[in-house]
């Protein structure tokens, strides 16, 4: 694929419009669907994260997002829909997922699947196959229902730093860089969503998400974990986010100490105010830490939803650059583990 040339970003007036999640203004919902009709760009939640969205079926549209966030142009976009009728129009839905997808959508699981030519060849990132989903949002849902088309909507945040989950950040990033933000607070999970691709045997994790192997065993199969997904290796051809690219980064170097251990021992010798340290309350409690809480590991769904607004804390603190432990890679753990290794370094 072509360079994509950025130039100098041109600065937008972006409207900004407060809307319910769970009960969307129908006519701030029209509203921004024309936005999308008409070529633009509308941030928006999901269940995940907030989404810079654009027209998937329309290449012009669909540069829009790459220039607002200064993404690479092999980087694909995951491909948001409204209904599985929807879907079928622009990419081949394959017997197993017409069987699963009552069971997975509306959700927080993409699946790679084989694109039309009536999906744009930017979105794809020149790639045959597309990531799709239908995600489990309100807003999200009738706001791609009434534009009538998919729209390509990755992470509303510039690109590799970490990821938008309050429209409060999306404003903060992104005024002045899209044409529309839907102001709706927080958002579910705060982690992407789970992303699949059928290989002989089963289903193959890419990039590990809100759901885990644990909860989509029962429904797909047999569950292979590749390498790129716990974030052990990268890819030079990603076909889907995540695999390739620095992701999910603050600022400031983060470094990581994976084993508790020795992340406590080391943090009790080190204990620098310029040292933002990142922890759960039980290790802040353990070692007497006072630290950017991700709160109790007794529910890895709160670190989650903690972990990208404590990427950020640490760059807004009096900080030179931070430090993090590690999390059990089960259930939604092994999504956890993959942001922290992909925005972080190991401490030598």
């Amino acid at each position: 694929m072509d360079t994509i040339n950025y130039g100098m970003l041109s600065q937008t007036m972006t409207e900004i419009r407060k809307i319910d999640q769970i009960h969307p203004d129908p006519v701030i919902i029209d509203r921004a669907a024309s936005v999308i009709k008409n070529g633009g760009t509308v941030v928006f939640p999901t269940e995940t994260v907030y989404g810079l969205g654009a027209d998937a079926t329309t290449d012009s549209s669909v540069m829009k997002i790459y220039k607002a966030k200064g993404r690479p142009p092999d980087n694909p976009l995951i491909v948001h829909f409204s209904s599985l009728e929807m879907m079928r129009k622009y990419v081949h839905v394959t017997p197993d997922i017409e069987r699963f997808a009552s069971n997975v959508w509306p959700g927080p699981v993409t699946f790679i699947l084989e694109a039309t030519a009536n999906l744009s060849i930017v979105a794809r990132a020149s790639l045959p196959t597309a990531g799709s989903r239908i995600p489990a949002n309100p807003v999200a849902l009738a706001l791609i229902d009434r534009a009538g088309v998919p729209i390509s909507a990755p992470s509303a945040n510039i690109s590799t730093r970490p990821s938008i989950v309050s429209s409060a950040e999306a404003i903060v990033e992104l005024d002045g860089k899209v044409d529309m933000i839907l102001d709706a607070g927080m958002t579910f999970f705060g982690m992407e969503s789970t992303v699949l691709r059928q290989i002989e045997g089963g289903y193959e994790i890419l990039r590990p998400g809100a759901v885990g192997v644990e909860d989509l065993e029962p429904i797909l199969g047999k569950i292979f974990v590749s390498a790129a997904a716990r974030a052990a290796e990268t890819v030079d051809k990603p076909i889907t986010p995540g695999m390739k690219y620095r992701h999910y980064s603050p600022g400031k170097t983060l470094y990581r100490i994976e084993d508790r251990g020795a992340f406590i021992s080391y943090v009790a010798e080190n204990n620098t105010a310029d040292m933002g340290i990142i922890c759960s309350d039980e290790v802040a409690s353990s070692a007497g830490l006072q630290c950017i809480s991700l709160g109790t590991e007794k529910d890895l769904y709160e670190i989650a939803k903690n972990l990208f607004p404590a990427f950020r804390k640490l760059d807004s603190g009096p900080y030179k650059s931070g430090i993090i432990h590690g999390f059990p890679e089960s259930g939604i753990g092994l999504a956890i583990m993959n942001r922290i290794r992909k925005a972080s370094v190991p401490y030598q």
